[in-house]
């Protein structure tokens, strides 16, 4: 096999996977990888601000607030004033959210963040630079996109 075949499978590979986990992780809690991920940066306190998602995960809060739309219709959050600025509104975590973040899949970005932690700096450096210029192969190097793991639609920040 040559080696144009071979990075093709990769490439391959590597797209067929996120849709799997995707299938799965939707099946499972009934929410996307990218509904979940926002779950996930609640749940990491508790509550969160629309504002603090965006600039979490580079997208507009246009685009949050029709996330956790969809969260909040789930039951999985829900918007409460804040008792510190009354001008803002925080999302909490339900205990529905909470069970579906307990039992959820290995998230497939988590899994890859912590295999690319462990790899030596060099390395790190180089995996970033084949994936930049494959972006860059791809005529992607200019699209905008989320650090989320989905092949679904996220409107990145404009």
């Amino acid at each position: 096999m040559d080696r144009i075949d071979s990075s093709l499978i990769a490439l391959r590979r590597i797209v067929r996977s996120t849709e799997l986990f995707g299938k799965e992780i939707r099946q499972i809690t009934g929410v996307t990888p990218t509904q979940f991920r926002v779950l996930q940066i609640i749940g990491e306190q508790g509550l969160a601000t629309a504002k603090a998602i965006s600039t979490r995960m580079r997208v507009s809060q246009g685009t949050v607030t029709s996330l956790v739309d969809k969260l909040v219709r789930d039951g999985l959050v829900v918007r409460q004033k804040s008792a510190l600025d009354r001008r803002q509104t925080d999302i909490i975590v339900t205990e529905a959210g909470r069970d579906v973040l307990a039992n959820a899949p290995d998230p497939l970005q988590q899994r890859f963040v912590r295999k690319f932690a462990a790899m030596e700096d060099w390395e790190q450096a180089m995996l970033v630079a084949s994936l930049e210029r494959v972006a860059t192969m791809l005529d992607a190097e200019d699209m905008d996109a989320s650090p989320v793991l989905d092949t679904g639609e996220i409107r990145p920040t404009g």
